[in-house]
């Protein structure tokens, strides 16, 4: 009989079994049993050569793309089926997608340490003081958001070269003197920590299941993201399409992200307001809709020198562009509401309670948005910025354009 508590039915016939480096040595009672008693084991050739003296069912390596096996676990409900992934399955790992498939109900997970959490154990960090993310599958520029001086942070790699990649990040970016400490193969019979910092990165032959400890040394004039909205303006790369800095606080403001949320920036031109957006909360989502290519390479250039390389560009003029998009919860329309059908298009898709920010500074662009007043209500705001410049040899306020704001809620 197996463990009490935990018993795979009709009900839950699902299990999500950890593994670690260390094989079924690692497993508890439960999860072994579990495996030895399922139908159907799946998981990576990996996973499924460290479990081979238990498993006497079936086995599913992991197809490409992995939701094809899905339909096959999905075949057996009802028979005991066990899904064999790395440490925490929750944490960064298969966990999710499955529960998109299935329902909780239908599931029993047997969690191991993640490899954060080994990490963390081998160098001594309190897990709450370090910054945890992945880099496998996913642009290292990600990384980015999360170095400041003193900063702890802990990734994990795509592949053996990730490392010397980040290595090469730092250094150009002026924090070359992070240490970097390269954990292979956590927790199993080949574990191996070494470290180097990053301008004298001069490791090899790095196992591909790495994690990778890095200890922010900063010099003072290295590009830190400053945890503000209002960025400089000359950390982006723009032609003269920005929301400047004292604007785009504003704006950003009257946004108002919450975690979860998807912007839609209508009008993308260098990115700005999405890029800020995105680097508000790492659950964030944004799409921007550019009319011109040239426009949409530079923001994809400053997504990812800013660390947001998650934002979505679609190449293509509003409303036409919109059609297929994910409705957003809140949009933002930096240029072109004037422009015919922009805003119904926009307004019919944004989900309600969504909120609605427009920018202008032309006469016509303000006409528009007082009439959109008179239909929706909401707030028309004036923005006006001065700023002091030389005036011969004193010096005086020099007005910049104003802006006119118009922000509203969808009921």
């Amino acid at each position: 009989m197996m463990g009490s508590g935990a018993t795979c039915n009709a009900q839950r016939w699902l299990s999500i079994v950890g593994i670690g480096e260390d094989g079924v040595g690692g497993l508890s009672m439960l999860a072994r049993e579990l495996v030895a008693r399922a139908a159907l084991v799946v998981g990576g050739a990996r996973h499924l050569e460290l479990a081979a003296a238990l498993i006497e069912g079936e086995r599913l390596a992991w197809p490409s793309p992995l939701h094809q096996a899905f339909e096959q676990i999905a075949a057996r409900r009802g028979q005991p089926v066990v899904v064999l992934a790395s440490g925490d399955p929750f944490n960064y790992g298969v966990g999710k997608q499955l529960m998109q498939r299935f329902e909780p109900a239908e599931m029993l997970c047997v969690p191991q340490p993640s490899a954060f959490s080994l990490a963390a154990a081998r160098l001594g960090w309190p897990l709450a003081d370090v910054a945890q993310v992945t880099l496998h599958g996913r642009a290292l520029e990600g990384i980015i958001r999360h170095l400041a001086p003193g900063a702890r942070i802990l990734a994990l790699a795509w592949d053996g070269s990730t490392a010397a990649k980040l290595a090469a990040l730092l250094t150009s970016r002026r924090m070359g003197r992070s240490r970097l400490t390269v954990l292979e193969a956590i927790g199993g019979p080949h574990e191996r920590v070494r470290s180097a910092t990053a301008d004298a990165f001069d490791l090899s032959d790095i196992h591909p299941l790495t994690t990778i400890a890095v200890e922010v040394d900063a010099e003072p004039d290295a590009p830190v993201i400053p945890l503000t909205s209002g960025l400089a303006d000359d950390l982006f790369e723009h032609d003269g399409q920005l929301t400047k800095h004292d604007v785009r606080a504003v704006t950003l403001s009257a946004l108002a992200p919450k975690p979860g949320e998807l912007l839609w920036d209508v009008g993308l031109g260098a990115g700005s307001v999405a890029i800020e957006w995105l680097l508000r909360h790492g659950s964030l989502g944004a799409i921007g809709i550019e009319a011109r290519q040239d426009r949409a390479d530079r923001a994809l250039r400053n997504a990812l020198a800013l660390g947001a390389p998650d934002l979505r560009i679609v190449v293509g003029a509003a409303p036409m562009a919109l059609a297929d998009l994910e409705a957003p919860d809140a949009v933002f329309i930096g240029g072109g509401i004037s422009e015919q059908g922009v805003f119904e298009a926009v307004w019919s898709r944004l989900k309600p309670g969504g909120r609605l920010v427009a920018n202008v500074v032309s006469l016509e662009g303000e006409a528009r948005l007082i009439d959109l007043f008179g239909q929706h209500g909401g707030e028309l705001v004036r923005i006006a910025i001065s700023q002091v410049k030389p005036v011969g040899s004193m010096h005086g306020w020099k007005p910049a354009m104003p802006v006119t704001q118009w922000r509203v809620t969808k009921p």
